[in-house]
């Protein structure tokens, strides 16, 4: 809903603040007062082109604010969440929308003081404001929303859902099917390379790690035969030729001292007996380092063949040698996808052929639920022309077959017979200014379960019909507006008196300058202005009488 307008120094308004009502709001006032001024105010808020001269004389800039209340689950917040602003408006908060207008033309956004783009704005004045007038060309009038209008008087939301998952699930295999009949064809070009690689491949098996292990053996090999000699040379200077033997030697002499040194020696000989431990412990590590060294020249090479043919495997494949191991298992594929590729291709064919009767059967449902509402939408909306004074015209919702697309394989569009025997045709096209009013409302009401969480505006649509007929047009106005606030601009008086709220749109001369104002009605005052609608320039005790019956009415 749209809780208040505010307007700052746009065309003839130098300040205004507007605070509207759930209900039918109405607008009335002389031509030429500002009533246009007002929408075109609002349009700007809504993300529509600004343009200098909409600047009030004199003034550097001006601005256009609109305050809605939204429920939590309102459309709006989806296109917030979209636009990275909405996490900063809560439940219960207020969403304002804002558009500054400069002397070059140029208008900058906000929505809720944060930076908002025209076409964010744009797509916020579609969820919360729909416009309907005799000019409308967004609305019902637009051809490319006839499906999604039909769609929602159908309640069709279920069908809609199971056709997008049926034609996505369809894409999907086709998208597979396309696939693999590029990697067939691309793989059959390569089948003699494919074969010949495969096959090398698997003679050599490479092994991820292979590369690095086989380095850390050679060097280790090569290692071995150049410190080999010295470790030998080592482990018999340790031994008994060597350092054992001349110890074992000491030992023995000073054991035979021993006996007459009355405990000298003592600490010396234990000092051998570990000396003698430590040594053999060092010669069994030496051993075992020449057994480790025990470098076999055929085993270096072979070592050395291995490692210089896989990085040339790896060279000539144009990967790193941990690499092919996996290029290996690649290039197989590739050859079973020749090898077995009509098998698949079959198969993928045949899924291809299962989404599609899938999707058909979906779009079959929805366009059958499509046609039952269609039948519905035209009764009702020529039960509501005969009230109209359009008794004689005929409505018509077409639906043909159209291309498959996410949404079906329906055209819906709304046509209209203005009379007997002749030829539907647009809406636009076929009724003059005065029906396509009357057309519009009907059809509004009609579908008026899709104005939940709208803010519906009728630029004066009751143009052209009185008396009865505009006695008509104002009660199904009041009708929607049971369930959704609406705005109808009007010189009606019947479509006036039908209002909740009036608001009554005056120029006047301030300074000598013009200045567009708006005043909200108390019973007294409505009284007059309906008066006045009805009697023109002087109003008239009859007038008022007339006034007050339509008011009680």
């Amino acid at each position: 809903m749209l809780r208040s307008l505010s307007i700052r120094d746009i065309v003839l308004i130098e300040a205004l603040d507007l605070d509207l009502r759930p209900g039918l709001n109405v607008l009335t006032g002389e031509t030429g007062a500002g009533k246009s001024i007002l929408l075109d105010a609002l349009g700007l808020a809504l993300g529509a082109r600004g343009r200098a001269e909409m600047l009030r004389p004199g003034a550097e800039a001006g601005s256009v604010t609109a305050a809605f209340e939204i429920a939590p689950g309102h459309p709006a917040r989806a296109i917030l969440a979209d636009a990275g602003i909405g996490a900063g408006i809560a439940a219960g908060d207020d969403l304002i929308l804002r558009r500054v207008l400069t002397g070059d033309g140029r208008a900058r956004g906000f929505v809720n003081d944060q930076r908002a783009s025209a076409e964010t704005l744009r797509a916020l004045g579609a969820a919360l404001v729909e416009v309907h007038g005799q000019h409308d060309d967004r609305g019902l009038l637009n051809p490319a929303g006839h499906r999604a209008l039909l769609d929602a008087f159908a309640g069709a939301e279920a069908e809609r859902a199971a056709v997008r998952a049926a034609w996505g699930a369809w894409r999907a295999a086709q998208a597979d099917l396309a696939e693999a009949e590029r990697q067939a064809a691309e793989a059959a070009r390569d089948e003699d390379f494919l074969r010949h690689a495969v096959a090398e491949l698997e003679a050599f098996d490479p092994q991820p790690g292979e590369d690095a292990a086989l380095d850390v053996a050679r060097r280790r090999m090569q290692a071995a035969s150049r410190i080999g000699e010295e470790v030998a040379r080592a482990a018999q200077e340790i031994g008994p030729q060597g350092a054992e033997g001349a110890i074992a030697t000491a030992a023995r002499r000073l054991d035979r001292a021993a006996a007459q040194a009355e405990g000298a020696l003592d600490e010396a000989l234990a000092a051998l007996e570990r000396a003698m431990t430590e040594l053999g412990e060092a010669q069994a590590g030496v051993e075992r380092a020449l057994e480790a060294l025990d470098a076999d020249p055929a085993a270096l090479e072979r070592a050395e063949e291995r490692l210089f043919a896989l990085r040339a495997l790896a060279r000539k494949h144009q990967v790193a040698p941990d690499d092919l191991a996996g290029l290996a298992g690649d290039l197989a594929a590739r050859l079973a996808a020749i090898d077995g590729g009509a098998a698949r291709l079959g198969g993928l064919s045949r899924a291809v052929d299962a989404a599609r009767a899938a999707y058909d059967e979906a779009a079959a449902a929805l366009s059958a639920k499509r046609a039952d509402a269609a039948r519905r939408l035209d009764r009702a909306v020529t039960a509501e022309l005969a009230p109209l004074k359009m008794e004689r015209a005929a409505f018509h919702t077409q639906v043909a077959p159209d291309a498959p697309g996410p949404d079906g394989a329906d055209r819906v569009a709304f046509t209209v017979a203005t009379n007997p025997g002749a030829p539907p045709g647009p809406i636009d096209r076929i009724a003059s200014g005065g029906e396509l009013s009357r057309f519009l409302l009907a059809l509004k009401v009609c579908l008026s379960a899709r104005a939940e969480g709208l803010t519906l505006v009728f630029d004066e649509i009751d143009r052209g019909v009185g008396g009865a007929t505009a006695d008509a047009v104002g009660r199904r106005l009041a009708r929607l507006a049971r369930g959704a606030q609406v705005l109808v601009v009007t010189h009606s008086p019947q479509v006036a008196a039908r209002g909740a709220w009036h608001w009554r749109i005056e120029k006047v001369a301030e300074r000598g300058l013009a200045r567009t104002r708006v005043v909200a009605l108390a019973p007294e005052a409505r009284t007059e202005e309906i008066a006045r609608m009805l009697a023109g320039e002087t109003v008239t005790p009859g007038a008022r009488l007339a006034a007050a019956a339509l008011l009680g009415g």
